[in-house]
Protein backbone atom coordinates (compact mmCIF):
# COMPACT_ATOMS: atom_id res chain seq x y z
CA UNK A 1 0.00 0.00 0.00
CA UNK A 2 2.73 2.46 0.99
CA UNK A 3 4.76 1.61 -2.11
CA UNK A 4 1.76 2.50 -4.26
CA UNK A 5 1.20 5.64 -2.22
CA UNK A 6 4.81 6.78 -2.77
CA UNK A 7 4.57 6.07 -6.49
CA UNK A 8 1.31 7.99 -6.84
CA UNK A 9 2.55 10.85 -4.69
CA UNK A 10 5.60 11.20 -6.93
CA UNK A 11 3.34 11.25 -9.97
CA UNK A 12 1.37 14.13 -8.43
CA UNK A 13 4.49 16.07 -7.47
CA UNK A 14 6.57 15.39 -10.59
CA UNK A 15 3.74 16.15 -12.98
CA UNK A 16 1.37 19.09 -13.20
CA UNK A 17 -1.62 17.35 -11.59
CA UNK A 18 -0.82 18.05 -7.95
CA UNK A 19 0.28 21.61 -8.62
CA UNK A 20 -2.77 22.32 -10.77
CA UNK A 21 -5.03 21.17 -7.93
CA UNK A 22 -3.21 23.17 -5.26
CA UNK A 23 -2.74 26.21 -7.48
CA UNK A 24 -6.33 26.48 -8.71
CA UNK A 25 -7.74 25.85 -5.26
CA UNK A 26 -5.57 28.50 -3.58
CA UNK A 27 -6.11 30.98 -6.40
CA UNK A 28 -9.89 30.77 -6.14
CA UNK A 29 -9.70 30.64 -2.35
CA UNK A 30 -7.66 33.85 -2.43
CA UNK A 31 -10.31 35.54 -4.59
CA UNK A 32 -13.03 34.63 -2.09
CA UNK A 33 -10.74 35.72 0.76
CA UNK A 34 -10.28 39.14 -0.85
CA UNK A 35 -14.03 39.53 -1.44
CA UNK A 36 -14.81 38.43 2.11
CA UNK A 37 -12.39 40.90 3.68
CA UNK A 38 -12.82 43.97 1.51
CA UNK A 39 -16.42 43.67 0.35
CA UNK A 40 -18.11 42.11 3.38
CA UNK A 41 -15.65 43.15 6.09
CA UNK A 42 -15.71 39.58 7.42
CA UNK A 43 -12.91 38.31 9.65
CA UNK A 44 -14.24 34.75 9.95
CA UNK A 45 -11.79 32.17 8.63
CA UNK A 46 -14.34 29.36 8.80
CA UNK A 47 -16.83 31.06 6.47
CA UNK A 48 -14.27 30.91 3.67
CA UNK A 49 -14.72 27.15 3.53
CA UNK A 50 -18.31 27.43 2.38
CA UNK A 51 -16.72 28.81 -0.77
CA UNK A 52 -13.96 26.23 -0.40
CA UNK A 53 -16.57 23.50 -0.70
CA UNK A 54 -17.75 25.04 -3.95
CA UNK A 55 -14.19 25.13 -5.27
CA UNK A 56 -13.68 21.52 -4.22
CA UNK A 57 -16.65 20.43 -6.31
CA UNK A 58 -14.84 21.41 -9.50
CA UNK A 59 -11.22 20.90 -8.46
CA UNK A 60 -11.28 17.57 -6.59
CA UNK A 61 -11.97 15.59 -9.80
CA UNK A 62 -8.61 16.82 -11.13
CA UNK A 63 -6.90 14.59 -8.55
CA UNK A 64 -9.06 11.54 -9.13
CA UNK A 65 -10.02 11.46 -12.81
CA UNK A 66 -6.81 9.76 -13.91
CA UNK A 67 -6.38 7.34 -11.00
CA UNK A 68 -7.55 4.32 -12.97
CA UNK A 69 -9.01 5.77 -16.18
CA UNK A 70 -5.61 6.77 -17.57
CA UNK A 71 -4.07 3.40 -16.74
CA UNK A 72 -6.98 1.55 -18.26
CA UNK A 73 -6.74 3.56 -21.47
CA UNK A 74 -2.97 3.16 -21.75
CA UNK A 75 -3.10 -0.54 -20.93
CA UNK A 76 -0.96 -0.29 -17.79
CA UNK A 77 -3.94 -1.37 -15.70
CA UNK A 78 -3.09 -4.95 -16.60
CA UNK A 79 0.19 -4.56 -14.74
CA UNK A 80 -1.73 -3.52 -11.64
CA UNK A 81 -4.26 -6.32 -11.87
CA UNK A 82 -1.60 -8.98 -12.43
CA UNK A 83 0.91 -7.67 -9.90
CA UNK A 84 1.48 -9.47 -6.57
CA UNK A 85 0.02 -6.48 -4.75
CA UNK A 86 -3.60 -6.82 -3.72
CA UNK A 87 -6.26 -4.66 -5.34
CA UNK A 88 -7.10 -3.29 -1.89
CA UNK A 89 -3.54 -2.06 -1.32
CA UNK A 90 -3.52 -0.38 -4.74
CA UNK A 91 -6.82 1.39 -4.11
CA UNK A 92 -5.85 2.55 -0.62
CA UNK A 93 -2.40 3.63 -1.81
CA UNK A 94 -3.86 5.82 -4.55
CA UNK A 95 -6.40 7.35 -2.16
CA UNK A 96 -3.75 8.07 0.47
CA UNK A 97 -1.57 9.86 -2.10
CA UNK A 98 -4.47 12.09 -3.14
CA UNK A 99 -5.29 12.63 0.54
CA UNK A 100 -1.75 13.87 1.21
CA UNK A 101 -2.06 16.45 -1.58
CA UNK A 102 -5.32 17.53 0.02
CA UNK A 103 -3.73 17.87 3.48
CA UNK A 104 -0.90 19.95 2.00
CA UNK A 105 -3.52 22.25 0.48
CA UNK A 106 -5.37 22.58 3.79
CA UNK A 107 -2.15 23.39 5.63
CA UNK A 108 -1.46 26.15 3.12
CA UNK A 109 -4.88 27.70 3.79
CA UNK A 110 -3.71 28.39 7.34
CA UNK A 111 -1.81 31.39 5.97
CA UNK A 112 -5.20 33.09 5.60
CA UNK A 113 -5.88 32.38 9.28
CA UNK A 114 -2.55 34.00 10.18
CA UNK A 115 -3.43 37.07 8.11
CA UNK A 116 -6.81 37.36 9.83
CA UNK A 117 -5.12 36.91 13.21
CA UNK A 118 -3.05 40.03 12.51
CA UNK A 119 -6.18 42.15 12.13
CA UNK A 120 -8.80 40.38 14.24
CA UNK A 121 -9.39 37.48 16.59
CA UNK A 122 -10.59 34.43 14.64
CA UNK A 123 -11.28 31.35 16.74
CA UNK A 124 -8.61 28.67 16.44
CA UNK A 125 -11.01 26.03 17.81
CA UNK A 126 -13.61 26.78 15.14
CA UNK A 127 -10.91 26.95 12.47
CA UNK A 128 -9.65 23.48 13.39
CA UNK A 129 -13.22 22.16 13.45
CA UNK A 130 -13.75 23.59 9.97
CA UNK A 131 -10.53 22.10 8.63
CA UNK A 132 -11.45 18.70 10.06
CA UNK A 133 -14.89 18.82 8.45
CA UNK A 134 -13.41 19.98 5.17
CA UNK A 135 -10.98 17.06 5.26
CA UNK A 136 -13.83 14.59 5.78
CA UNK A 137 -15.82 16.18 2.95
CA UNK A 138 -12.79 16.06 0.68
CA UNK A 139 -12.09 12.43 1.58
CA UNK A 140 -15.64 11.51 0.60
CA UNK A 141 -15.22 13.41 -2.67
CA UNK A 142 -11.90 11.69 -3.43
CA UNK A 143 -13.36 8.25 -2.74
CA UNK A 144 -16.27 8.88 -5.11
CA UNK A 145 -13.96 10.37 -7.74
CA UNK A 146 -11.72 7.32 -7.53
CA UNK A 147 -14.74 5.07 -8.09
CA UNK A 148 -15.80 7.15 -11.09
CA UNK A 149 -12.29 6.80 -12.53
CA UNK A 150 -12.44 3.02 -12.09
CA UNK A 151 -15.54 2.55 -14.23
CA UNK A 152 -14.36 4.42 -17.34
CA UNK A 153 -11.23 4.76 -19.43
CA UNK A 154 -11.92 8.41 -20.20
CA UNK A 155 -10.55 10.99 -17.78
CA UNK A 156 -12.99 13.56 -19.15
CA UNK A 157 -15.95 11.29 -18.42
CA UNK A 158 -14.58 10.59 -14.95
CA UNK A 159 -14.21 14.32 -14.30
CA UNK A 160 -17.74 15.27 -15.34
CA UNK A 161 -19.28 12.23 -13.63
CA UNK A 162 -17.62 13.25 -10.36
CA UNK A 163 -18.33 16.98 -10.64
CA UNK A 164 -21.92 16.26 -11.72
CA UNK A 165 -22.53 14.04 -8.71
CA UNK A 166 -21.16 16.73 -6.40
CA UNK A 167 -23.37 19.37 -7.96
CA UNK A 168 -26.39 17.12 -7.53
CA UNK A 169 -25.58 16.85 -3.83
CA UNK A 170 -25.71 20.63 -3.60
CA UNK A 171 -29.27 20.73 -4.92
CA UNK A 172 -30.72 17.67 -3.17
CA UNK A 173 -32.20 19.73 -0.28
CA UNK A 174 -33.84 22.07 -2.82
CA UNK A 175 -35.44 19.15 -4.62
CA UNK A 176 -36.87 17.69 -1.43
CA UNK A 177 -36.16 18.66 2.17
CA UNK A 178 -36.00 14.97 3.11
CA UNK A 179 -33.04 14.53 0.77
CA UNK A 180 -30.98 16.84 2.98
CA UNK A 181 -29.92 13.66 4.80
CA UNK A 182 -28.04 12.64 1.66
CA UNK A 183 -26.36 15.99 1.08
CA UNK A 184 -22.73 15.99 2.16
CA UNK A 185 -22.64 19.78 1.86
CA UNK A 186 -25.49 20.16 4.34
CA UNK A 187 -23.62 17.97 6.82
CA UNK A 188 -20.41 19.92 6.34
CA UNK A 189 -22.15 23.19 7.25
CA UNK A 190 -22.12 22.25 10.94
CA UNK A 191 -18.32 22.16 11.14
CA UNK A 192 -17.79 25.91 10.42
CA UNK A 193 -20.14 26.51 13.33
CA UNK A 194 -17.68 24.70 15.60
CA UNK A 195 -19.88 21.62 15.90
CA UNK A 196 -18.39 18.15 15.53
CA UNK A 197 -21.02 15.45 15.93
CA UNK A 198 -20.59 11.71 15.68
CA UNK A 199 -23.40 11.35 13.14
CA UNK A 200 -21.71 13.65 10.59
CA UNK A 201 -18.29 12.06 11.09
CA UNK A 202 -19.73 8.55 10.71
CA UNK A 203 -21.66 9.56 7.59
CA UNK A 204 -18.62 11.06 5.87
CA UNK A 205 -16.45 8.06 6.74
CA UNK A 206 -19.17 5.60 5.71
CA UNK A 207 -19.59 7.38 2.38
CA UNK A 208 -15.85 7.18 1.72
CA UNK A 209 -15.65 3.52 2.78
CA UNK A 210 -18.62 2.64 0.55
CA UNK A 211 -16.96 3.99 -2.59
CA UNK A 212 -13.58 2.54 -1.65
CA UNK A 213 -15.26 -0.88 -1.43
CA UNK A 214 -17.11 -0.33 -4.71
CA UNK A 215 -13.84 0.57 -6.42
CA UNK A 216 -12.25 -2.61 -5.07
CA UNK A 217 -15.20 -4.66 -6.33
CA UNK A 218 -14.95 -3.13 -9.82
CA UNK A 219 -11.23 -3.86 -10.06
CA UNK A 220 -11.57 -7.35 -8.58
CA UNK A 221 -14.14 -8.22 -11.23
CA UNK A 222 -11.87 -7.01 -14.01
CA UNK A 223 -8.99 -8.90 -12.46
CA UNK A 224 -10.99 -12.11 -12.38
CA UNK A 225 -11.54 -12.03 -16.15
CA UNK A 226 -7.88 -11.34 -17.02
Amino acid sequence: MFAVMKKELKSYLFSSTGYVFIGIFLLLFSVFFYISIFSYQSMNFEYLFYNGATILTFVAPVLTMGMFASERKSGTEQLILTSPRSVTSVVLGKLLAAGIILVITEILTLMYFVILKCFGDPSLKVALSTLFGFFLLSLAYLAFGMFASSITESQIVAYFLTAGAFLLMWFLPDINSNLQLFSLISMFEKFPEGLITISEVVTFVSFAVLFILLTIVVLQRRKSVK
